[in-house]
């Protein structure tokens, strides 16, 4: 999954990278040198699909319509750390490396291609059987009885790519971590009983496992340092009841970053699926990036949910990723984005105009010794050309929009 390069042909690229802006960044930086920033991004890419198996049908060839958009919007963003969202698991990593070398790799309407020679994948708890009556309708079995949301092992999986390399020794997962071990989880209520926190029993709790997707660690090689890329995809906080079971979960699927991060005993609680007790190691770099499911004044998620990152002393929120495009669209759907109290330039996801509306659910956070650089949103003006790679309902690509940020790592002789 390498390309030789000439270093002939690199220098005068960064020659030419220096008179124009950051945000720009048309071409490849070489992998492993100083830089003048590295840019994370995070795109939920709706790269789903409804039986298992057809993600790697449908990337087994170069003519997929939908994954050719994805990838034209990768290559024109070129990030250089990206999480996808939506993009079902595989065993071995097979749709991974597909949608590398048919899609990322060949030029996209004339985009240069980008190549990520490395990857991560690991399975996720969406579409596995609980063998509980999760949803408390009677029966077992289903998307909704599953640990995650999900009609087959893998849907609404994720992976990460980087043009770094990454320390797949150290990479941490927390598929299997339970609900219940995080301490004042706001575990779910039946109303109609006297009982606390009970939506769930005893046996259902023993097996519950915190995370819909899953949560990641991975460690991103950069120079002599290194950046945790903290990545997860929390549950909508929606499709429940009065229980608010979705709601709850996603509060605390955040809640899980905002305590891994924090020096100390708080998160001395939390346990990897291979057994290592405690959080972040103390002063580690890290980014945080995924769909969280959670605007901070808008939707349908607790109230402060996302707040526990964006509030964070640790957590870097000094430039807040925008564009023009989601405050035109805004504009032009009207309905509930009228009565929306965030600011609709940071908007992230194309939602209904009825209920929620458009809203800001994707989201990259370093940490605070990474400086921003530049951040955006890729939601381009209806009268920009690559507006047809985000478009209108029914989308060409996602109902989401690729987020980045550019920062310095501290300590790499970045200029």
């Amino acid at each position: 999954m390498y390309k030789r390069i000439n270093w002939l042909v690199i220098a005068l690229m960064l020659i030419l990278a220096l008179t124009v802006p950051v945000s720009a960044a048309p071409v490849d930086r070489p992998v492993g040198g100083s830089f003048d920033f590295v840019r994370f991004a995070t795109f939920n890419a709706s790269l789903n699909r409804n039986f298992a198996g057809q993600l790697v049908t449908d990337l087994s060839t170069p003519d997929n319509a939908q994954a050719k958009t994805v990838a034209e919007i990768i290559q024109r963003t070129r990030p250089d750390v990206l999480l996808i969202n939506e993009f079902d698991f595989v065993e071995g990593g097979l749709a991974a490396e597909l949608f590398q070398d048919n899609y990322l790799s060949v030029s996209q309407n004339g985009a240069e291609p980008i190549e990520y020679g490395y990857y991560f994948v690991a399975p996720s708890n969406t579409g596995i059987p609980s063998g509980f009556d999760l949803n408390n309708d009677g029966s077992v079995g289903g998307p909704d009885d599953a640990f995650g949301f999900g009609f087959f092992p893998g849907q609404f999986g994720m992976v990460v790519y980087s043009r770094y390399p990454i320390d797949y020794e150290e990479i941490r997962t927390f598929q299997l971590f339970l609900w219940k071990d995080m301490p004042g989880a706001l575990l779910p209520d039946d109303l109609s009983t006297p009982e606390p926190a009970d939506w769930y029993s005893p046996a259902e709790l023993d097996i519950f496992r915190l995370s819909s997707k899953s949560h990641w660690d991975v460690p991103i090689l950069i120079g002599n340092k290194t950046v945790h890329f903290l990545v997860s995809h929390p549950t909508p906080p929606v499709f429940d009841g009065p229980e608010d079971r979705n709601g709850r979960r996603n509060f605390d699927e955040i809640r899980f970053w905002a305590d891994y991060i924090s020096p100390g005993p708080r998160g001395s609680y939390i346990y990897d699926d291979e057994g290592q007790t405690g959080g972040l190691e103390p002063g580690s770099l890290f980014v945080i990036a995924g769909d969280q499911n959670s605007d901070p004044l808008d939707g349908d998620s607790i109230p402060g949910a996302i707040q526990q990152l964006l509030e964070h002393p640790l957590v870097n929120t000094k430039v807040t990723p925008s564009s023009e495009g989601a405050v035109q669209q805004a504009a032009l759907q009207g309905g509930a984005n009228t009565t929306h109290l965030s600011d609709p330039a940071f908007d992230t996801a194309d939602f209904s105009d009825t209920a929620p509306g458009n809203l800001r659910a994707d989201y990259v956070l370093p940490r605070k010794n990474l400086q921003i650089l530049d951040a955006a949103v890729f939601w381009p003006l209806n009268t920009d050309p690559l507006f047809a790679l985000v478009g209108t309902f029914p989308f060409p690509s996602s109902d989401h929009r690729l987020v980045w940020i550019d920062v310095r790592v501290p300590g790499n002789g970045s200029r």
